[in-house]
């Protein structure tokens, strides 16, 4: 982490060093002995080779929020006594995320339901995500009969503010669904009902009660506070104000976590900084970057995207650079798994953001689990 960072952004590293091997450690001495503190310091890696952080140019008030919502994400622990299950995949966010990086085969979830696009038609037998872990005297989940199924291994965390904010507009006007232009990519949105919690931005684009959804393998969670509480819900088990529905027994039940807790960690997702590119004046990555171009790579991995307005200035009209349309794409047969979610069909997959790839290894146990179910793999 740089200096001038760190300096910044005193009161949310104080906080952090104590949980993070990378962080720096400060140690104040009180009484007769005095040390300097640089003499206890450690060597803190460079922000480009982490995920983690917050955005540059946050408030005060908004690194308190930020520092708020890590505390929750990256700490809290439930049990038995706090919400956890019965039955559950994680007891916590950071299990999946580890360093808010890509998941790793053992974190990969397993989502089941059906082969159109009407809806799915196992959410009262626990759909859409098998709970695939319980308390004692509990069974986990097992998935229903006549259901399909797919794997998803948990994406990074970081810039995910930014995709957020890309507007209708924009994603609409990158759309081909009839190849119009002739160069062989014909990708089009998800459209989605979205829980009556979500509150939709004016100007939103809608088709028959229906909204462009862009988080999730394939895009069909409109925002981050749906894609938080149903994370909530479905991956630990807890109830929410947001999504009361308890999975296991399908009653609604008190509320396991705070309204507070959970719109503490989507404003750290929104606020996570946005991956930073390394070594980009290496003559390799700089060959790599036009042979990405030349074989047509980024006509859906587009390398920039805009956001729109954000009360949070540093997020409001910025370009980054995530390489993804947040469109779905006809993938083949080979990746067809036969489950569905929102207008997607079953071959159809969102455009991953490739930013911050070369980091996966990090928190996939040294190695790259690529693709939607992590089947891909580099030697």
């Amino acid at each position: 982490m740089s200096k001038n960072k760190t300096a910044q952004n005193n009161e949310v590293y104080f906080v952090l060093f104590k949980k993070r091997s990378f962080q720096k450690l400060g140690i104040v001495c009180i009484g007769l002995l005095s040390f300097s503190c640089s003499n206890f310091e450690t060597e803190a890696p460079d922000d480009d080779h982490i995920l983690d952080g917050p955005l540059e140019g946050l408030t005060h008030e908004q690194n308190r929020r930020f520092l708020a919502g890590d505390v929750a994400f990256n700490d809290e622990i439930f049990f038995s006594q706090t919400g956890l299950g019965p039955t559950f995949v994680a007891n916590s966010c950071v299990a999946c995320h580890a360093g808010d990086g890509r998941g790793t085969p053992s974190t990969t979830l397993t989502r089941f339901g059906q082969v159109d696009e009407t809806g799915n038609q196992f959410l009262h037998l626990g759909g859409p995500q098998l709970q695939n872990r319980s308390l004692p005297g509990y069974m986990p989940e097992q998935i229903p009969f006549g259901a399909t199924f797919s794997k998803f291994t948990p994406p990074a965390n970081t810039g995910l503010g930014f995709i957020e904010l890309v507007s209708d507009t924009d994603i609409l006007a990158i759309a081909d669904p009839d190849d119009l232009d002739g160069d062989g990519i014909s990708g089009v949105p998800n459209w989605n009902h979205v829980p009556g919690y979500v509150n939709i931005p004016q100007g939103a684009a809608e088709q028959n009660g229906k909204y462009i959804c862009r988080f999730g393998k394939k895009g069909a969670a409109f925002d981050l506070l749906q894609q938080t509480a149903t994370a909530y819900n479905q991956d630990i088990g807890v109830t929410s104000t947001f999504e009361p529905l308890d999975p296991y027994s399908g009653l609604t039940g008190d509320p396991e976590v705070s309204d507070a807790t959970i719109r503490n960690v989507v404003f750290y997702l929104q606020t996570l900084k946005a991956p930073i590119p390394r070594n980009q004046n290496d003559p390799k990555v700089l060959q790599g970057k036009a042979l990405f171009s030349q074989i047509q790579c980024a006509a859906c991995h587009k390398p920039q995207l805009q956001t729109g307005y954000s009360p949070v200035q540093a997020l409001s009209y910025k370009a980054f650079y995530p390489y993804t349309d947040l469109l779905l794409h006809d993938m083949g047969p080979g990746l067809d798994d036969g489950y569905t979610e929102g207008s997607a069909k079953t071959y159809e997959w969102r455009t991953p953001p490739l930013w911050g790839l070369g980091l996966s290894p990090n928190s996939q146990g040294g190695n790259f689990f690529l693709m939607h179910d992590g089947r891909a793999r580099v030697h």
